[in-house]
């Protein structure tokens, strides 16, 4: 678009692939969130000192921040998301809800007031019907919410809740909502300009989920046909246009097996997962964003879009899926993406990175397009299985058990995959093989010989033994780390 950006940065950020590709990158403070990205007069006084007229917040920190928003728009820059008013009414999970109910779209059944943890909580909770989930009022991302299935665990889950919803928001306030059992997580993908023109650009499938966190994301949904597609792509532009949304948006959704969906949530924000979208429209979401923050009207009529194939992503998280997910830190000593045709990566890391403590432990995304939905899904297990990562560990086999199940296959996902089917022992099959375990277990006991106890020394080992380089690449960095420990 012939923009210069503008980036911002940390302490522990200063050699950051963000950093050095930008036109400008300034330093705003330390190494927490708090010191740095969540300081918002920190980044007022960057966008002065670079003249910049516009600023992004991304899809995470300060991007569903009503008040930064307002601010940005007071100091005279344009704020590339939907109005301070939006983001604060959508932000608040009972409010949305009321909003949605006024304008025709299905709600899950649940209460529309916070609640406490008393005597009327337990009335709603029977009303509503178990199971329920407690949810906060202020919040997402799994923080603040608990199922409960008896009436009995009612009110410590909505304590724990309401302490948790506090921690992470800065509001205790929760409320209750039916919970369906195993639904489908879908989502439609809006844009809106200022001049009452909205759109939709197709729906995401993101029922692959850990702890309420997405993992794997597809457009399109297979459950979804052309009439359901329709259907729900006009009740999102419903909740778009009742309550005055303006630029990219998501409305979320459950869906059950007949293809009922009810409101979940609107992210009033660029998603993580917006490159499938992309990939299947050819439309570029953030451009797009730009042009409306510009005050220019959509470019697009909805007769105009045109969805081809399908696209899968899949989250790289900086964690361990054989010890409950832990996060791993520490330096990235090796970082070698895939590439080739119809393959993307969009990633904040190269080798020398560090992976802290301070930030989400989310390093990449790779997502692949394909004709259909069985050759996007083969393209990517390809590439995740010719990524090279080492220096910390990565969810990179979890992926491929995930990617390669035979439910996953054929289309068969809910929300409770994770749980129904990928225990520890799936992220082993396949791993290795009785003779190339005996092959690894030589290789090991010669480098436990010998003084050698670099990671490129054990490699070294590996090499000359008879094992798959694919195979090596997956699991050498664990068996070293076993071997050094």
């Amino acid at each position: 678009m012939g923009k210069k950006a503008v980036a911002v940065y940390s302490e522990i950020d200063r050699r950051a692939l963000h950093v050095r590709l930008a036109d400008e990158a300034y330093l705003i403070g330390g190494a927490s969130s708090l010191e740095s990205y969540l300081n918002q007069d920190a980044i007022l006084d960057v966008a002065v000192k670079a003249h910049a007229d516009a600023i992004h917040p991304g899809y995470g920190f300060l991007a569903e921040n009503a008040e930064f928003a307002k601010v940005v728009s007071e100091k005279g820059f344009a704020f590339i998301g939907p109005p301070h008013e939006v983001i604060h009414l959508m932000g608040d999970k009972t409010v949305a809800r009321k909003l949605m109910l006024r304008a025709g779209v299905p709600v899950v059944p649940g209460t529309t007031e916070p609640l406490d943890a008393d005597d009327r909580a337990i009335e709603a909770a029977s009303e509503i019907g178990y199971p329920v989930v407690v949810k906060a009022a202020a919040g997402g991302g799994g923080k603040g919410m608990r199922i409960v299935r008896k009436p009995d665990e009612l009110l410590d889950a909505m304590r724990t809740a309401k302490e948790e919803a506090q921690s992470a928001f800065g509001d205790s306030r929760i409320y209750l909502e039916k919970y369906l059992e195993k639904p489908r997580h879908v989502e439609m993908q809006i844009l809106s300009d200022a001049y009452g023109n909205a759109i939709y650009l197709g729906e995401r499938e993101c029922s692959i989920q850990r702890r309420h966190q997405k993992i794997v994301e597809e457009s399109p949904s297979v459950l979804l046909d052309g009439p359901s597609r329709r259907e729900m792509g006009e009740t999102a532009i419903k909740a778009v246009k009742g309550c005055g949304y303006v630029n990219a948006g998501t409305v979320e959704f459950l869906v059950d097996a007949n293809r009922n969906f009810y409101f979940l949530e609107m992210n009033t924000r660029l998603q993580v997962e917006h490159p499938v979208t992309e990939l299947v429209t050819g439309i570029d979401l953030v451009k797009m964003q730009i042009l409306i923050a510009e005050g220019l009207p959509l470019p697009i009529r909805q007769d105009e879009i045109v969805r081809s194939g399908h696209a899968i992503e899949a989250r790289i998280y900086a964690e361990d899926p054989l010890n409950s997910f832990f996060p791993s830190t520490g330096i990235i000593e090796r970082f070698r993406a895939p590439g080739g045709p119809w393959i993307r990566i969009d990633s904040g890391v190269t080798e020398g990175s560090e992976v802290s403590v301070y930030y989400d432990p989310l390093i990449a995304k790779l997502i692949a397009w394909g004709k259909d939905r069985e050759e996007a899904r083969r393209r990517l297990v390809q590439a995740l299985e010719e990524f090279e990562i080492t220096g910390i560990r990565h969810n990179i086999p979890a992926l491929l058990s995930i990617l390669n199940h035979p439910k996953f296959v054929a289309g068969e996902i809910n929300t409770h995959f994770m749980q129904d089917y990928l225990q520890t022992e799936d992220l082993l099959k396949g791993d290795l093989t009785e003779e190339e375990l005996v092959a690894a277990a030589i290789a090991a006991a010669r480098l436990r010989n010998s003084q050698e106890v670099s990671q490129s020394a054990f490699e070294q080992r590996l090499v000359q033994s008879p094992i798959g380089e694919v195979n090596r690449r997956r699991w050498v960095q664990k068996r070293y780390e076993n071997l050094r420990g």
